[in-house]
């Protein structure tokens, strides 16, 4: 079954951080994906933009990033195949963004086949 890991943190706290942070940030994101591949779950994962460049459609409106809601937005996301609940779970907390942010689990339905 897949699902689908939405990465939640501080979007600010990037620009304060230095480079060397930076790069032990990125580090430990390429150690969790190349992780992901090895055991042959990965399906996709991408991290997203600022949200100050994106935007929200409703219907009759488009409403500018960024997106202060609250303290933590949607920084970037994976999305597994696991063989269950608690497989994911654990890839879960695995995860970089567990550690700062949080990540939250979402089964994908399957309606087309």
């Amino acid at each position: 079954m897949k699902y689908l890991f939405l990465l939640y943190g501080d979007e600010n706290a990037w620009d304060a951080k230095s480079s060397s942070e930076k790069e032990a940030v990125i580090g430990a994101y390429v150690a969790y994906s190349d992780a992901l591949r090895k055991a042959d779950v990965l399906v996709a994962g991408e991290p997203l933009d600022h949200s100050r460049n994106g935007a929200r459609v409703r219907t009759g409106s488009v409403e500018d990033g960024p997106f202060a809601d609250g303290k933590e937005q949607l920084g970037g996301f994976y999305m597994i195949d696991a063989d269950n609940l608690d497989e994911a779970l654990d890839w879960a907390a695995r995860c970089p963004a567990a550690a700062d942010g949080h990540v939250e689990v979402r089964p994908v339905w399957n309606i087309g086949g």
